[in-house]
């Protein structure tokens, strides 16, 4: 039994994210698959958005 996840990143992050790195046109190419791009370039994605949540979280915290 398969369950259908539902996306934790915005498509308007996971872009933003890729320009970042530099594998944006790579993405808009092949029509939004990530599959072309290198597995060190996903996992500096990855880490990206691990940090950007973070410094998320860090800002929301500091207003309490």
């Amino acid at each position: 039994m398969s369950r259908r996840r539902r996306g934790v990143m915005s498509e308007r992050l996971k872009y933003e994210l890729a320009d970042e790195l530099g594998v944006g046109e790579v993405v808009r190419r092949d029509g939004g698959y990530f599959g072309n791009v290198s597995s060190q370039n996903c996992g500096n994605l990855v880490r990206l958005a691990i940090e950007r949540a973070e410094q998320s979280v860090a800002e929301n915290n500091s207003w309490n």
